[in-house]
């Protein structure tokens, strides 16, 4: 017998004696340049606790969190709910990932996914967004015996090789060709769609309902005009709602704000994990999955060595009943028109901020060129030496001296994007806006460690680091 009660391998002991070591470890052994980053900015911290939409430091001190681990912890931290339901299968001892049964929880967890997409059949269980895509771009090449797959300027859709051909951004994709047969489209443009469908070879147009780069939706009835073309060529509609899905945007799934848009795959992830067991799942509809697992010869022609593991799903059928149970649909709808709206308020009162957009809970705030000569001058040296820096000076203090994490919403981006969780309440609205309107008050006064901090980014820029 191995791994039984007299093992030597304490956890809580390692971390009493090590836990110090984050960054010297990350330094060492992992990507160099994020402790780097970290240090630079002044992110690096050191947080030993959390719950909910909080975590504290080593100082006691608490912070609160919006950015939610990119979208993961879409019920925050630790909710009692799921880390119940992961006792409980943990404690169970399941003969889990036998790969040649077929347990219930997989079964019972596609089945309460589907019910939110009832004109959708089937569930691929994966490990991450990322392979969410991946299984859905496949899928989609092999059903519908083409090649090439469109997608938008600045989208994302991951980093994997597959789901690489469908990002938008350059900075992820160079060094990495060749990558598979795409095509780029701006969000939005019906033309292009149909001039790329009317070359006969496009199996999928694979889309984010809200785009996470920059947060710009796909303007009012795009989806359901590109659904149709795409469905008339013979070409299927694949919606990622990796980040968008799970309540996010105020509904289930993003694409439901637009009456009539049925994608023929979605793609899900982040927060149907609970924060804890990573998990990817494609949702389709029947005909694609048949063609694909179409012969016993062709039962494994398409999974993951990790896919459906009884922890995992335990995790996301408690996700499901928590969003249920405490109605956070409802609640990322109205938590995101009050803080939208409040933010949106403040538009006239500074002229650096430019807009306040998104739905739900995925809002961004887009700074600009202000009008006075004093504050010009500062943004026009900020942008020469790199775009994004503004944002970046705001995303600082809000952490340093508020204690709020927030992140830009891409490279060389004047956005901020806010995706908390969905558990935050308005003493937390009230907290994040008091502490935006002081940042931009200190922005507006032309001086000060803001400032300060503007130059310090600013050499960073200019030495290439």
């Amino acid at each position: 017998m191995t791994g039984g009660a007299g093992s030597g391998f304490d956890l809580r002991a390692l971390l009493a004696e090590r836990g110090a070591e984050g960054y010297e470890l990350h330094a060492r052994h992992l990507n160099p340049q994020l402790p780097r980053m970290l240090h630079t900015i002044g992110f690096d911290r050191v947080y030993e606790r959390a719950e909910g939409a909080h975590f504290w430091d080593a100082e006691g001190n608490d912070h609160l969190d919006m950015l939610a681990g990119f979208g993961v912890m879409g019920l925050g931290r630790h909710h009692p709910v799921v880390r119940r339901a992961l006792h409980d299968v943990l404690d169970a001892g399941l003969a889990d990932l036998t790969r040649f049964d077929c347990p219930p929880l997989p079964g019972l967890l596609a089945e309460r996914l589907l019910s939110y997409s009832p004109h959708l059949d089937r569930v691929f269980f994966g490990n991450s967004g990322t392979e969410a895509v991946e299984t859905a771009l496949k899928f989609a090449r092999y059903a519908t015996g083409r090649p090439r797959v469109l997608y938008c300027d600045h989208a994302f859709h991951g980093l994997t090789a597959g789901a690489l051909s469908v990002n938008g951004e350059r900075g992820f994709r160079n060094g990495f060709a060749p990558l598979l047969p795409d095509t780029r489209i701006p969000l939005g443009d019906l033309a292009a769609l149909e001039r790329e469908l009317l070359r006969g070879d496009v199996a999928a147009f694979v889309v984010e309902p809200v785009q996470g780069k920059g947060v710009h939706a796909a303007p009012p009835g795009f989806l359901a005009a590109a659904q149709e073309l795409l469905h008339r060529h013979k070409a299927l509609l694949i919606a990622d709602e990796v980040q968008t899905g799970i309540g996010r945007t105020g509904d289930f799934y993003a694409y439901q704000h637009e009456p009539g848009v049925e994608p023929d795959l979605v793609c899900v992830a982040k927060a149907l994990s609970g924060g804890y067991v990573p998990v990817g799942a494609t949702l389709g509809r029947d005909w694609i999955f048949r063609k694909v697992y179409s012969s016993m010869d062709r039962v494994l022609v398409h999974s993951a060595s990790f896919g459906s593991n009884a922890q995992a799903m335990a995790a996301g059928l408690a996700v499901l009943a928590v969003m249920e149970d405490e109605q956070l649909v409802a609640r990322a709808r109205a938590m995101g028109e009050l803080l939208r709206g409040r933010l949106a308020a403040l538009v006239g009162d500074y002229e650096l901020l430019h807009e306040v957009r998104g739905r739900g809970l995925m809002i961004g705030i887009e700074f600009g060129r202000p009008s006075s000569l004093g504050l010009r001058s500062r943004w026009t040296v900020l942008q020469a030496a790199r775009k994004g820096l503004f944002a970046q000076m705001v995303v600082v203090p809000l952490l340093r001296r508020h204690r709020i994490l927030t992140q830009v919403s891409g490279d060389r981006l004047e956005v901020i994007k806010l995706i908390p969780p969905l558990v935050i309440d308005e003493a937390d609205v009230d907290r994040f806006v008091g502490a935006f309107r002081e940042v931009m008050d200190e922005a507006h006064d032309g001086g000060g460690l803001m400032w300060e901090f503007g130059r310090t980014l600013v050499r960073q820029a200019a030495g290439g680091s």
